[in-house]
């Protein structure tokens, strides 16, 4: 047997808070520094006393923390304590309901509001205005109340929550079954030269910065996705655009736009908020300050959402206003473009 590695009685009182399974592709990397790449507030001192605790398993073994993953490897991090996140404490946090009936629900979330709890966010949630709001609600897959999908915290727009366990199911169904439309409008980097186009790519955990998803040529590493887009407005340096989701992965938008050249702007964890167009004069970097500061998050949100209603059978549609913060940003570069871009800036 690796010394590394110990069997143990999976009887005790523990409760996972992690589990994570080793994609194909990744290079033998000391559990440790692993787990850092993937928890967010974790410092290599805890995760290596956690494994001395016996807390860390890898294929229901526990490990030490010099243990190197390996492709296909479950890694799960058991504590003593249930996760905080399953411990929902209501909280009276307004919502922008947009649609309601006995079924389901329509919000429009704001940006900056993360949608269930998790490690490093406990409270404050969309859950936990959720649980104050209403009683009942459904649990998803994930033992999370209402909750059919989900956006990004700093990503605003439409999201649809289900009243009850039939709703639920039927709504899932067509989430899985890609016959739901979801548009987002997204303002990025550079001149999308073609008017309309399709990204595909698997998407799945960077093997190196493991708070970031990676698109895959290799089959068999990640989910299928598939992003359609078509371009609205051009400034130059950046391009508004539509996006049309097929399915709908994590960080789907972010990472494929990323893929094909042409990052979120603003998009701090996929380089978003660094000047990755334009000129080096002053007067232009300071422009791009006055933008982040005016939209400090990345430029997307989920304006659309059509689904057949559970109940009704009736296909239902829903539209939403850009956020002001997107607006204002976007009269800034309107304007930008229409007095001071040159001819190369437009290349």
């Amino acid at each position: 047997m690796n010394n590394n590695v110990e069997s143990v009685d999976l009887e005790e009182e523990l409760y996972e808070h992690f589990k994570f399974e080793v994609p194909k592709g990744q290079a033998p990397l000391r559990i440790d520094k692993y787990l850092m790449g993937l928890i967010q507030n974790a410092t290599r001192n805890k995760i290596q006393i956690a494994a001395t605790e016996g807390n860390i398993f890898v294929n229901d073994s526990t490990v030490k923390s010099n243990y190197k993953v390996k492709a296909f490897d479950v890694v799960r991090v058991m504590l003593t304590h249930p996760p905080f996140e399953n411990h929902i404490v209501p909280e009276n946090i307004p919502l922008d309901i947009v649609y309601e009936d006995d079924t389901l629900l329509l919000i429009n979330k704001k940006p900056g509001m993360v949608v269930h709890p998790g490690h490093g966010n406990y409270t404050g949630t969309l859950v936990h205005a959720l649980a104050y709001h209403f009683d009942n609600l459904p649990m998803n897959s994930s033992e999370r109340p209402g909750l059919v999908h989900r956006i990004d915290k700093d990503t605003s727009g439409l999201l649809v929550i289900a009243k009850t366990e039939a709703a639920m199911s039927h709504l899932a169904k067509q989430f899985e079954a890609k016959t739901s439309e979801r548009e987002y409008v997204a303002l990025v980097w550079g001149n999308v030269v073609a008017d309309a186009g399709t990204i595909e790519g698997n998407v799945a955990r960077h093997v190196k910065d493991r708070m970031q998803m990676a698109v895959f040529a290799d089959p068999e590493i990640g989910k299928p996705a598939v992003t359609h887009y078509k371009v609205l407005e051009r400034f130059g340096y950046v391009t508004l655009i539509s996006c049309q989701l097929e399915t709908g992965r994590t960080h789907q938008i972010r990472v494929h736009l990323k893929h094909i050249g042409h990052t979120l702007f603003n998009d701090e964890r996929y380089g978003g908020h660094l000047i990755l167009k334009g000129t080096t004069f002053t007067k232009y970097k300071q422009f791009i300050d006055n933008c982040f500061k005016i939209l400090p998050r990345q430029a997307l949100h989920a304006k659309t959402l059509g689904f057949v209603h559970p109940t009704t059978g009736e296909m239902m549609r829903f539209d939403t206003e850009l956020p002001q913060d997107f607006q204002d940003c976007i009269e800034k570069w309107r304007g930008y473009s229409k007095t001071n871009l040159t001819e190369e800036g437009e290349k």
